[in-house]
């Protein structure tokens, strides 16, 4: 039972912290990533 109590712990904690970060008006969108170029010869054929 106390794995269980555990699990829902987890849970809980997980969910708060997810809608704090939805609610958070200071939040800052993750940045976008940069492609970086590959020389790819075998791509050009």
């Amino acid at each position: 039972m106390d794995y269980i109590d555990e699990i829902l712990e987890k849970l809980k904690e997980w969910a708060r912290r997810l809608i704090e970060a939805l609610l958070d008006s200071n939040a800052q969108p993750e940045p976008e990533p940069i492609p970086i170029p590959v020389k790819d010869p075998d791509r050009r054929r």
